[in-house]
């Protein structure tokens, strides 16, 4: 099985203490004889030579020496990286981008035993492809540094890494999200990534396979990076206790996350927000409705737990009654399953009963089931104790109905999305309510609009500032080349939040000035000589 211990300084730490993963097929065929292995095995009861093939690894858990060491390591290192060129950091990025091409399935396959669906790992992996592509490098590389002549000065505005980096991946995609610290690193920064206990072994195994080897490619100093697995509250403690920390990327829920970004900037920490979504996409009135369903139906992968799947639609009503029946009939064809089965698209849900609090709470406001609402085995089969949940469609008449729903107004991290259908009004008018609509959502990660009219689009584009992101006629959840995949304001990113690119999230602008033969008096006094040569 694979074996990782806690990684700083350029070595594996040994452990004593280990968290095992067990192939989640396994766990979903026999849940508590696969719990029962799992416990064993943590406990000293079984021995890892008498571990099953359904035990795909395991992974030491760090403790607070192992904490503090990976904050040494990279405080020591950070300083020689940083003076490194940049050329050299964005080769870094490169060399890891052609190993991820080169162990692309190895990952997918170690994603899927945690637990993703197949066709889930695949699309996360594509984001790692989108945000390392060739123009993606070549744009930051010119954010990150610029160069000027002017008369006898050699005038350069660069960014400059701010130091140590922490991130702190989702539980949910921990994979996808640790490797965002890549950008941390091309920035000049040392990066420190805490994996969560509870999904620990891919998040080791891609940074050894993909990012490791790609650090050694270009020389970069041991200790830039450093891996612990680790119990949350206790390491997030002491990242905002260290001197030694200057960021911390923090991936969660908007209530604690603001309040921990708060406690950052208390104890003089950069946070850099990933949080909440709650997602709009608008359909007009001559949109294409097949393609449009379909990235509705986005809302559905990984059972809606997926930050950046549509949280809520917002539809013209002269086509509502067309695309709801379009976007059923996806629906229905949603269905769970193990996640190696590359047609599967649902994941457990594992506490249903935010979801059916939800549901009810709209129901009992006046939204219409057009379908789902039950709790289904891996078969697709009804089961009060299911692990899954049917993909769930509501109908809401008008924006004043949606806006006291729970569904409507609050990220749902399950396969529920509420359409609400717009009041009969002229379309300038109902273009106007949309707008305000999407405007006064409090989070602001991702919102998409689908129309032919490019007035239409062009007014949504020019009055929408609410999002990281905005896309038209496209894929809600696809990620892009040169885009970014994260960031938004409100909610999802806090006071300060915006599209993210890590790279220049996790470093400061600086202004610098080479000259030869200037004479400081006179310099001083250019900017007035100026103004005395206009008059």
């Amino acid at each position: 099985m694979l074996s990782y211990g806690a990684y700083t300084a350029g070595r594996d730490r040994p452990g004593t203490n280990w968290v095992y993963t067990v192939r989640s097929s396994a766990l979903l065929r026999d849940f508590f004889g696969s719990l029962a292995l799992k416990r064993g095995l943590e406990n000293g009861r079984i021995s890892p030579s008498n571990a099953p093939e359904q035990v795909v690894g395991r992974v030491a858990v760090a403790d607070e020496h192992d904490v503090e060491a990976a904050l040494v390591a990279g405080a020591a290192a950070a300083r020689q990286w940083r003076r490194e060129p940049l050329k050299t950091r964005m080769r870094m990025v490169e060399e890891f981008r052609a190993l991820v091409l080169e162990k692309y399935e190895d990952i997918v396959d170690l994603m899927v035993a945690e637990g993703h669906p197949r066709a889930l790992a695949r699309w996360e992996m594509t984001g790692l492809l989108a945000n390392t592509s060739p123009d993606t490098r070549t744009w930051l590389a010119e954010q990150m540094e610029s160069t000027r002549i002017v008369g006898p000065r050699r005038m350069i505005i660069r960014r400059v890494a701010d130091g140590v980096v922490c991130l702190n991946p989702p539980q949910n995609a921990t994979v996808a999200n640790s490797m965002l610290g890549v950008w941390a690193l091309a920035a000049g920064n040392a990066l420190v990534v805490r994996a969560p206990v509870s999904a620990p072994l891919g998040v080791l195994h891609a940074m050894h396979e993909l990012v490791v080897p790609a650090l050694e490619q270009v020389g970069a100093p041991a200790g830039i990076l450093n891996i612990v697995c680790s119990d949350a509250q206790k390491t997030l403690d002491h990242w905002l206790a260290s001197p030694l920390v200057d960021d911390i990327m923090y991936f969660g829920g908007s209530d604690k996350g603001i309040a921990f970004g708060a406690e950052c900037v208390a104890r003089g920490k950069k946070p850099v927000l990933e949080l909440a979504g709650n997602d709009t996409v608008v359909v007009w009135h001559d949109a294409d409705l097949d393609h449009a369903a379909e990235a509705l139906a986005e809302s559905f992968h990984g059972s809606g737990q997926v930050c950046m799947a549509p949280n809520r639609a917002v539809v013209h009503p002269r086509i509502a009654d067309q695309l709801l029946e379009r976007l059923r009939v996806l629906a229905s064809e949603t269905r769970p399953g193990y996640p190696e089965d590359p047609g599967v698209l649902l994941s457990p849900v594992l506490r249903p009963e935010s979801y059916f609090t939800v549901l009810e709470q709209a129901l009992s406001g006046g939204a219409e089931l057009v379908c789902g609402g039950r709790r289904i085995d891996v078969d697709g089969c009804v089961d009060d104790i299911g692990l899954f949940l049917e993909p769930t469609v509501l109908r809401v008449d008008g924006l004043k109905e949606a806006i006291g729903l729970d569904a409507v107004q609050n990220e749902t991290f399950f396969p529920l999305l509420p359409v609400v259908v717009l009041e009969e009004a002229p379309d300038d008018e109902l273009l106007g309510s949309v707008i305000d609509f999407v405007e006064k959502n409090a989070y602001g990660l991702r919102n998409s609009l689908w129309t032919r009219d490019e007035s239409v689009v062009d007014r949504f584009v020019t009055e929408v500032g609410n999002a990281g992101l905005l896309k038209v006629n496209d894929s809600h959840i696809g990620f892009l080349s040169l885009l970014p995949s994260h960031g938004g304001d409100g909610l999802t990113g806090g006071p300060g939040g915006e599209a993210n690119y890590p790279a220049l999230r996790t470093s400061r602008l600086q202004g610098v000035s080479i000259a030869d033969g200037i004479q400081p008096r006179e310099a001083a006094l250019e900017a007035l000589t100026e103004v005395e040569t206009t008059q």
